[in-house]
């Protein structure tokens, strides 16, 4: 049967798991999914600065520590680590492995990027006004699906990296290439988008975030070993760990998973299908071993949805602490001092008491720490605007409550994130082939 392993669940998810599972599970494909809204457009920015960046900060690590063991496991690995500059990706790969003295084929998947094919009558999801609303757009990629995957499956390239594709779409892909899935038959690509779904964030099905305290335990969390799914012919599926490594794969780890970013669970949309969890079944079939069943799916959407990337401004933060006695006074009077001298000079302008009232904006029982960190944050179109809010922090040193200390302040661009829908006939993947030959290992 099919054995899909998880690498990566976020861009800057660790390194050492991928390695374990590598050694100790005899998988057919790896997959690290890398890629979040803003994760793309932050990579936009790195490529305008320099062409041949704008993938993923982590690939150079994570290819050096895994490339050797692909090639001698004979494992496929497939991943969005090409963020905004997918070519640029597939060719560092090649140095690396001309440098490790691997031979190795690399597929490059690539039009994800649509910017050049958007115009400000495109209406946002989010908010409904039209994208000529939001200036200066930095990135614009859509979601692609498994048509774009299977070319570079068929390819027999040992790695596969994309810019842009849905994240369970990097794990249905291999099912329907293994098996031979017809593209029409929705109920094997529900499943299929479901086992995806559930491995898509990597640790977090086998104990990580799921672990809270004294409430819900996982063993040996410090060493979390990440998931793999072993999948039959008909979209069935086990979830399950190597074996020796931390957390814990169980029915309430799975059921979290389940449900995790999912809106409408008869009808969670993907480029491939519009899949329906309501009939799935969970059973604990041995030690970390969740088998799923059920589940079905529906005709594809007729559109792709585009996440845009714009420059929001410019955001200026800065931090104070108190200490000692009476702490929580202080900082709370430096809070007030902060939003009276700074109202009505910036949007999105917030100051939090760390540790009293930063999550909830609100203090919910009585509190009386020994130390408050007091933090102020302000977004402004004008970098010397935003710049105001760590000078006024820092002020705070002479001329607000007694005894603050360790001042910091920062400014930095900021990354605005809406969606739109295009038109499927405006996307056309395309997939180039890199190669590192076995001469050139030789020579």
């Amino acid at each position: 049967m099919l054995k899909i392993g998880v690498g990566a669940g976020f861009s800057g998810d660790r390194l050492e798991p991928a390695e374990y599972l590598l050694k100790n599970v005899d998988l057919d494909y790896i997959v690290f999914e890398c890629l979040a809204e803003r994760t793309i457009a932050l990579a936009q920015q790195r490529k305008l600065k320099d062409k041949n960046l704008g993938y993923d900060p982590l690939l150079e690590k994570r290819i050096r520590s895994v490339l050797p063991l692909l090639i001698e496991k004979n494992v496929r690995m497939i991943t969005n680590m090409g963020a905004a500059n997918p070519l640029a990706a597939g060719r560092k790969i090649i140095d690396i492995a001309k440098e490790l003295g691997i031979a190795c084929k690399v597929a490059v998947v690539t039009g994800d990027d649509v910017l050049d094919k958007l115009d400000d009558s495109y209406v946002t999801i989010e908010t409904g006004q039209p994208l000529g609303d939001y200036q200066s757009m930095l990135s614009a990629n859509a979601y692609l699906g498994i048509d774009a995957l299977l070319p570079a499956l068929e390819s027999g390239a040992n790695i596969i990296i994309t810019g842009r594709v849905a994240d369970p779409s990097l794990f249905l892909a291999p099912q329907v290439y293994h098996y031979g899935w017809d593209l029409s038959d929705y109920v094997l690509l529900g499943k299929g988008t479901i086992t995806g779904h559930l491995l898509e964030c990597g640790g977090q099905v086998s104990g990580g975030y799921f672990a809270d305290s004294m409430k819900k335990q996982i063993p040996d969390l410090a060493n979390l070993g990440f998931p793999y799914a072993i999948i039959d012919k008909d979209g069935n599926a086990k979830i399950t760990k190597a074996k020796g490594s931390g957390g814990l794969v169980n029915l309430s780890t799975v059921k979290e998973q389940l449900l995790y970013e999912v809106h409408d669970p008869a009808n969670y949309l993907t480029p491939d299908v519009r899949a329906d969890f309501t009939s799935v079944q969970l059973q604990e079939v041995g030690e970390n071993v969740v088998s799923v069943s059920g589940g079905k799916g529906h005709s594809r959407p007729d559109k792709l949805k585009v996440s845009v990337g714009y420059h929001a401004g410019y955001v200026g933060t800065g931090e104070i602490s108190y200490a000692g006695t009476d702490a929580s006074e202080r900082a709370t009077l430096a809070k007030e001092i902060l939003e009276e001298r700074l109202a009505g000079k910036l949007s999105d302008f917030r100051v939090d008491c760390v540790g009293i009232s930063s999550v909830h904006r609100k203090a919910f029982r009585e509190a009386n720490p020994y130390e408050v960190r007091v933090r102020a944050a302000g977004r402004h179109q004008l970098k010397e605007r935003a710049e105001l809010v760590g000078e006024e922090v820092e002020s705070l040193y002479l001329n607000g409550p007694s005894a603050g200390g360790g001042a910091s302040k920062h400014i930095t661009g900021s990354v605005g994130i809406i969606s739109t829908l295009i038109s499927r006939d405006e996307v056309q993947p395309s997939v180039d082939v890199l190669e590192n030959t076995v001469d050139e290992v030789s020579a």
